[in-house]
């Protein structure tokens, strides 16, 4: 018992090793790649081509990944993608290196390592609760996801000392180099693959899909999950990635450095919330308590935010004195605690309740899901904002996601096995 409990934590340690650097390496990139895109010479069309081609992939690749992980040894796919996504970048690097990169080049690129992530995230997950006991599934996934809000925290800071003092070419070579190390750690992992019958041929693969689909319809609980992260996703994201770039630009009087420093913040209350997961609740038979917590704590934080917004708000406080800007980081480190205390709960869930041959293609539903509203939800944004003030917006926002999340919380809790 105790040489299984040893190897067990020996293969989750190397499971959080490996994402924690290939993540760190990736992020250090993604940070950079906007910067130097400008500096090569091309246009803000240009970063937004990069960031489209950074996820549509991604979602392509989503449906294929999880009916391949499914089928196949879920090791093996996370080496092989890890050793393709190092060929890839290091080839990068040596362009780099020898003065042949280029936009053409680097955009390819980036699909091809958008695509291998795409197979290689629901593989990942999928193999999460095969390397832990059921009762320790919570403290394992809220400590991949603290080590994941790390390496976010670091990337940002490292990226742009190494970018600075070495060139592009040393961000390259670092990403490449981490994903070997993850594929190395990936290696290591003692892990026996139960392999299942299929239908081979494109008509399988299809059907497999269909399975995986008609899993999610008939299971209430789960469906209701993945409802609930669509609309939270698509209502909650771009808010940090349009409405507070859009406010903090034309509203408010803080310098590009404070703005950094507000990015900081949110990150240290998304670290902060999956700590707290861990230690509150790593424990927990069942998930309805965090995730009631964090409901409430979103419906908070977000009509605190949409208060915020209000023009006499911003003219008691002022739009750019230090009271303003600490209710402001405040409210928002909060919202990050409150989005980890539903993430990693819903996940967890998920994970005790799909069987193993359904897994990879539950997550890469899930991952569709998650990363596919929040393009929608930006777009819908960006429109609405063109004809409304942003603190309408907000408020109605901020009554619609309560509405919701009553709605949500009420029905789950008439489930049994979900209380």
């Amino acid at each position: 018992m105790k040489r299984e409990k040893k190897i067990a934590n020996k293969n989750l340690i190397l499971l959080l090793l490996g994402r924690m650097i290939s993540d760190t390496g990736t992020g250090i990139q993604m940070i950079i790649i906007p910067l130097y895109i400008i500096d090569m010479g091309g246009s803000a069309a240009t970063v937004g081509l990069f960031s489209f081609l950074s996820l549509v992939p991604l979602l392509i690749a989503y449906p294929f990944a999880g009916v391949i992980g499914d089928r196949l040894n879920r090791k093996i796919i996370m080496v092989a993608t890890d050793i393709a996504s190092a060929a890839a970048i290091l080839g990068l690097t040596f362009a780099a290196y020898t003065d042949k990169i280029n936009l053409i080049l680097l955009l390819t690129v980036q699909v091809i390592v958008s695509l291998l992530n795409g197979l290689f995230d629901p593989a990942t997950k999928a193999m999460l609760p095969q390397l832990v006991a059921p009762e320790k599934l919570t403290q394992a996934n809220s400590t991949l996801a603290s080590l994941r809000t790390l390496s976010g925290l670091l990337s940002p800071i490292l990226g742009v000392v190494l970018y600075g003092k070495l060139g592009i070419a040393s961000i390259f070579l670092i990403n490449g180099i981490s994903f070997l190390l993850s594929g190395g750690c990936s290696t290591l992992i003692k892990y026996k693959h139960v392999k299942r019958e299929s239908v081979a041929g494109v008509q399988g693969y299809i059907s497999d899909l269909s399975q995986g689909i008609k899993f999610v319809l008939d299971n209430k609980i789960i469906s209701k999950l993945c409802t609930f992260f669509l609309l939270i996703y698509a209502i909650i994201q771009p808010i940090f990635t349009v409405v507070l770039p859009l406010f903090f630009k034309t509203q408010l009087t803080y310098s590009d450095k404070q703005y950094g420093y507000l990015q900081m913040i949110l990150i240290l209350g998304a670290l902060l919330g999956s700590i707290l997961v861990a230690l509150l609740f790593g424990k927990e038979k069942k998930v309805s308590k965090p995730l009631m917590i964090g409901c409430g704590l979103l419906m908070f934080t977000m009509l605190a935010f949409s208060s915020l917004l209000f023009p006499h708000i911003l003219y008691s406080l002022g739009t750019g004195t230090l009271l303003y800007f600490v209710f402001l980081s405040g409210i928002l480190f909060l919202l990050s605690v409150a989005i980890m205390l539903i993430n990693v709960p819903v996940q967890t869930f998920i994970q005790k309740h799909t069987p193993d041959e359904y897994m990879s293609r539950m997550f890469s539903i899930v991952g569709m899901i998650t990363k596919g509203g929040m393009p929608f939800g930006g777009l819908v944004y960006g429109l609405v904002l063109n004809y409304a003030p942003v603190h309408y917006v907000m408020s109605s926002v901020s009554i619609l996601l309560l509405l919701i999340s009553v709605t949500f919380l009420s029905s789950l809790l008439k489930t049994s096995n979900f209380l």
